[in-house]
């Protein structure tokens, strides 16, 4: 004995249930700029690739034997495993009187997804950025100063080169498959949670779909829709860009227009026409890492039962009741 007492760990724990490409992003996000508020307490993935790649990446990272190891080492479990499976972890979280944050989708089963947040309270959230972007702070900011004036419409254009996007190639297994894939659940769903936080809830769904290749995601979506009162407007593609990434959500009114383009940049249209980003604007790849820092900041708050910004389980459950209205369109 040195007679130094020993400080209790006052960091919430964190779980991690998913060690692909966004399991990945979080645990470094975590180690990076938030080592003082979290810790974590270990990460579990069913396939053995998986663990051998976190061994070889975060050889200091406990590797746990399965989800239940997960949940019952950690205070809040995040939860980044393939869309099919999140609602089981959840249910396990909460039965253990753990909080969740969960990647987008939900679900996919539109109505097991209804009983869930039934019953899930105030104990969960879903990993949607734009709840903690800059970008996304701007365009607040201009709405309240009226730069718009009264909204008329929404807009919403995604497209890409082609699906999955080069980065996802390890996924594609489940992300280019109708059951679970596809670009509007993993892409366009942001954006429709984009347009119920800044505009309102999200109904009055028309939509169509193409699926031209068997056993494949969709390919092209077109929708209209409202968000509050608001119409919305919504169209994706894939191979219609030369670009991996094409997307923009436009917000305009009787006095102006504002919108957002490639994730990251705000942008107000001026009276000559032409758009001007807002001071400090910075591409995804700068502005990815500010947003994951505040949205681990949600999560402490989560855990600890406090107010917090994150998306909440009404709002990822009003996106995913759109998402798969279109997908059912066809």
């Amino acid at each position: 004995m040195n007679g130094f007492a020993v400080m209790p760990d006052s960091r919430i724990s964190i779980g991690i249930i998913g060690a692909g490409i966004m399991g990945e992003r979080l645990l470094r996000a975590i180690l990076e700029q938030a080592p003082d508020s979290l810790r974590v307490s270990g990460i579990w993935d069913p396939a053995p690739a998986a663990m051998d790649r976190m061994a070889a990446t975060f050889p200091d990272i406990p590797r746990l034997n399965d989800a239940a190891a997960i949940i019952a080492a950690s205070d809040c479990v995040y939860i980044a495993s393939p869309p099919a499976s999140h609602l089981d972890h959840a249910r396990a979280a909460l039965a253990a009187g753990k909080t969740f944050f969960g990647e987008k989708p939900l679900a996919v089963d539109v109505a097991d997804a209804r009983a869930f947040v039934a019953g899930a309270g105030d104990q969960g959230a879903v990993n949607f950025p734009f709840a903690s972007s800059l970008a996304v702070a701007s365009l607040k900011d201009w709405i309240a100063q009226g730069e718009i004036g009264t909204v008329s419409r929404v807009a919403i254009e995604v497209a890409f080169a082609t699906w999955p996007r080069g980065w996802q190639a390890d996924a594609a297994t489940w992300l280019d498959k109708p059951a679970q894939g596809g670009f509007t659940r993993e892409v366009v769903s942001h954006f429709l949670f984009l347009s119920c936080r800044l505009v309102g809830p999200l109904h009055g769904l028309e939509a169509s779909v193409e699926f031209p290749e068997t056993d494949k995601a969709e390919r092209r979506i077109e929708a209209r829709l409202f968000a509050g009162d608001v119409p919305v407007e919504l169209k994706g593609s894939v191979g219609t860009t030369v670009k991996d990434d094409h997307n923009i959500w436009m917000l305009e009114g009787d006095k102006g227009a504002i919108r957002l383009c490639d994730w990251s940049i705000a942008e107000r249209r001026l009276a000559d026409g032409t758009w001007q980003p807002a001071a400090g604007a910075m591409p995804n790849e700068q502005a990815r890492p500010i947003s994951l820092k505040r949205q681990l900041e949600g999560v402490v708050r989560l855990a600890r039962g406090e107010p917090h910004h994150l998306a909440t389980l009404s709002e990822a459950l009003n996106v995913q009741e759109i998402v798969e209205a279109i997908l059912a369109s066809r």
